[in-house]
């Protein structure tokens, strides 16, 4: 074990008058820091590794806390007691302020994952904390079994700001295929899982309506055979058959790479046997097409199929964004076979890439639902499912409900958020931050040849692709180490998906980190002593690694 001396900060981190300044990484001494040559000399005494982990954690601003640590010691403590379901680096977040955060030994981080594209005004906003202040000293839950006055206003703003935004693109580009129009109602939750569950549900829920409706009529048809089986030889699982299925119309395709969360049906959505393995079988019904193919995902989509569910631009998968084109293909295939086309919008949406929605986007069609969450609540729990007017007259009182979701406060926050982020100057400015990033990124890629192979996302939503030289793990850590947090997706690539406030210092700043530790691992050669946290779910033994 190396040779550690370190101040017990723990308690002042966590007192009142805790401050935002970084706090230095060696005891405070009056005396003069020994020059290295005579660091060298007074521990001439320990092994090579220890004097070499010495000078390593010398020369970093903010090293990884090691094993004789007080963060150390404190996750000892509590880690016995909590279901091992994540895996995260040897560091304990305390606080959080705008851009920047700060660990339990009052070190400072510039934080360019904004708890993975949540934190969009930033850690602590003052006016978020205020809202939440005041609505959980005047009503914090009285549940769905009565009425408040925040959920209808969020669902309000939510539809109302919508339909404006699509009309500014339309208007803007001049195309009349822009947005979501049609946004008419919302079911408000608490997370993005359950706002894709909802609506995955309603899918469902609209497919059995108008079956029923139509079920007497004469040109209702059982599908083919053959329609059965392209179904089944193409499922992720096993589909039901029509004898054990009184809906026939089931069928919902997703796409490769995508993540729709981790519950049952969303999970079902989510065709990464990382995620899907440990929990099969699945939901019946669901196939898989390749992202942004347009003829494999067409064949897929038959008179059984009752909705396809895509995010605009993919957050974990890589920062891969759907072509204008794509969409519209999925679009027509679903109006022809009666299916609903649906939006995943709980990365890419609320001003992530400088609109209000993804898919606020020249030549984008319409979704029938599109679904939210993260950025909506900056942090405090929420969810949302937004649906046209045909989609909500096939739900009916009792068909899906919450306890907690639609609370007052999430509501009340959801609205202020909303109200903040919707505005033109604001989403000007995401987009000018997002090009300022994407520059820095085109000088990088021209500085390391051969590791940073492309640049993709849109606004504030970037994903960095390196190359198998790149080595994305190693990266996230000597950047840690240096005082920047930054997260991976996909396969071998970057996802900075910062606060949509950051200020420009952060980012130049941030880049400069960055792009320190990039040069410290691919010019001098340097190391990192370990890279555990970096996926947000550990190796399964029984599925291998993934992305994260």
């Amino acid at each position: 074990m190396a040779l550690r001396i370190r101040p017990h900060r723990l308690s002042v981190a966590l007192l009142p008058g805790f401050t935002k300044q970084r706090a230095p990484c060696r005891p405070f001494s009056a005396a003069p820091r020994p020059a290295a040559s005579q660091a060298s000399t007074q521990t001439s005494n320990l092994s090579k590794d220890a004097q070499q982990a010495i000078r390593r954690e010398a020369s970093l601003p903010t090293p990884d806390p090691p094993s004789d640590s007080q963060t150390q010691t404190l996750l000892d403590q509590q880690s016995p007691y909590m279901v091992p379901t994540y895996v995260r680096p040897p560091l304990i977040i305390a606080k959080g302020s705008g851009s920047h955060v700060y660990d339990v030994e009052n070190r400072e981080y510039i934080d360019f994952t904004a708890g993975i594209a949540v934190n969009a005004l930033g850690h602590c906003d003052p006016e978020v904390s205020n809202v939440i202040a005041a609505q959980s000293a005047t009503l914090m839950h009285a549940s769905n079994l009565y009425h408040n006055p925040w959920t209808p206003l969020l669902s309000q703003t939510l539809v109302e700001k919508t339909r404006k935004s699509a009309a500014a693109a339309q208007k803007q580009s001049g195309v009349e295929t822009a947005g979501f129009p049609t946004a008419s109602r919302a079911f408000i939750c608490n997370s993005g899982s359950e706002a894709n569950e909802a609506a995955l549900k309603f899918a469902r829920k609209y497919a059995v309506f108008h079956h029923n409706r139509q079920s007497s009529s004469a040109s209702t048809s059982t599908p083919s055979t053959t329609e059965q089986e392209q179904c089944c030889s193409t499922s992720t699982t096993p589909c039901a058959s029509p004898s054990a299925n009184p809906n026939p119309k089931h069928h919902i395709l997703s796409f490769s790479s995508s993540f729709h969360g981790r519950t049952m049906f969303a999970l079902s959505a989510t065709p990464n046997p990382k995620y899907q393995a440990p929990f099969s079988p699945m939901v019946p019904g669901f196939s898989t097409a390749p992202f942004n193919s347009t003829a494999a995902s067409l064949d897929l989509i038959t008179p059984r199929t009752c909705a396809v569910i895509i995010e605009p631009i993919q957050g974990e998968g890589g920062v891969n964004t759907a072509s204008p084109s794509f969409l519209q293909a999925l679009r027509a295939k679903c109006d022809k076979v009666g299916a609903l086309l649906i939006y995943d919008e709980i990365q890419c949406g609320i001003g992530r890439t400088g609109s209000l929605w993804a898919c606020d986007r020249p030549g984008v069609p319409a979704p029938d639902i599109l679904t939210t969450a993260k950025a909506l609540g900056n942090g405090f729990p929420i969810g949302a499912t937004l649906v046209s007017e045909e989609v909500a007259n096939a739900v009916q009182v009792g068909d899906h409900g919450t306890t907690f979701g639609g609370n007052p406060v999430a509501c009340r926050v959801g609205c202020h958020i909303l109200g903040r982020i919707s505005g033109p100057e604001f989403l000007a400015e995401v987009v000018r931050k997002g090009e300022l990033f994407r520059g820095h990124f085109e000088r990088l890629r021209k500085r390391f040849p051969g590791f940073i192979q492309e640049i993709r996302g849109r606004g504030l939503l970037l994903g960095v692709q390196l190359s198998e030289r790149g080595d994305v793990a190693k990266v996230i850590t000597a950047a840690r180490e240096r005082g920047l947090l930054v997260i991976s997706c996909g396969v071998n690539a970057l996802r900075i998906v910062p606060p949509l406030v950051i200020e420009d210092e952060a980012v130049e700043k941030g880049m400069a980190v960055l792009e320190g530790a990039m040069e410290s691992l691919w010019v001098e050669g340097g190391g990192v002593e370990g890279t555990t946290g970096q996926q947000e779910m550990g190796e399964n033994p029984a599925v291998g690694a993934g992305a994260g």
